[in-house]
């Protein structure tokens, strides 16, 4: 890996020659504060506790890149290539990661407040414990991605792609679900209070123990869904497909809207109060 200095760096830069190579490169703990790396080439660069807080890095390859704990806040990583990127720990609230490419990126406890990252990739992406509080990820592709005990009250997921995914003890209440595909998805011990999952597919997807209280799920797809021991207090299954869920131990009330030819009276294992 080769050791650039602070000096180096800058005279890089205000010369002009875009875009740079820095392919390899060991940035850690350098102070790129507003710097314009557009289209930079930083493959596997080492970029650990840099400070690039407001920088440009749209369309930047940083494939394999080391991230881990640096700050990106307000950075425009629009169009990025972060493939299998570590950025572990590192602040990117308010960043721009519109289109960004992060697949198996590794996001452990990342701090996303904010952060917009419509029609992104995070297939098999790693976001446990991440900090995704308001965060816009509208039409992104989740695919496999782990948000286990992940933050992501009130952000956007609208149309988003979870198939698969790990969202076991993930605080999503008040979040934007509509029209996602989560299928065959891990919810289990999942926050979903006040969640709009209207029009969702959660067929084969594990609801066990989830907290749905206030959500609404019309005309949601719940076909072989978990739902044991769930809470389902004021849930709106109005229109829903809820055929062969598992309703074990589930609790739901009066209140609580079911689908016109759906009588949870029927089904012993349910329980109400």
């Amino acid at each position: 890996m080769t050791l650039i200095s602070q000096e180096q760096l800058y005279l890089l830069i205000n010369l002009g020659q875009f875009p740079l190579w820095l392919a390899g490169a060991d940035l850690s703990e350098k102070i790129l504060v507003e710097v314009d790396l557009s289209e930079a080439n930083l493959r596997e660069a080492n970029l650990s506790q840099a400070n690039l807080t407001g920088a440009t890095l749209a369309g930047a390859r940083l494939i394999g890149a080391e991230l881990v704990e640096a700050n990106l806040r307000g950075a425009n990583l629009s169009g990025a290539d972060l493939t299998g990127a570590n950025l572990s720990g590192a602040d990117l609230t308010e960043a721009n990661l519109e289109r960004a490419i992060l697949c198996r990126a590794n996001l452990t406890g990342a701090h996303l407040t904010r952060a917009a990252l419509p029609i992104a990739n995070l297939t098999g992406a790693n976001l446990s414990q991440a900090d995704l509080k308001r965060a816009i990820l509208a039409g992104d592709i989740l695919t496999e991605a782990d948000f286990q005990g992940a933050n992501l009250r009130g952000s956007n997921l609208v149309g988003v792609d979870l198939i698969r995914a790990t969202l076991e003890q993930a605080d999503l209440a008040g979040a934007n679900l509509a029209e996602a595909n989560l299928s065959e998805a891990n919810l289990k011990g999942c926050n979903l209070t006040g969640v709009d999952l209207n029009g969702a597919n959660l067929s084969g997807a594990n609801l066990e123990d989830a907290n749905l209280r206030r959500a609404n799920l019309n005309e949601a797809r719940l076909i072989g869904a978990n739902l044991a021991r769930a809470n389902l207090r004021e849930t709106n299954f109005e229109r829903a497909i809820l055929e062969n869920v598992k309703l074990d131990g589930a609790r739901y009330r009066q209140s609580t809207i079911w689908p016109a030819d759906f009588n949870p009276v029927q089904v012993r294992e349910i329980q109400t109060d």
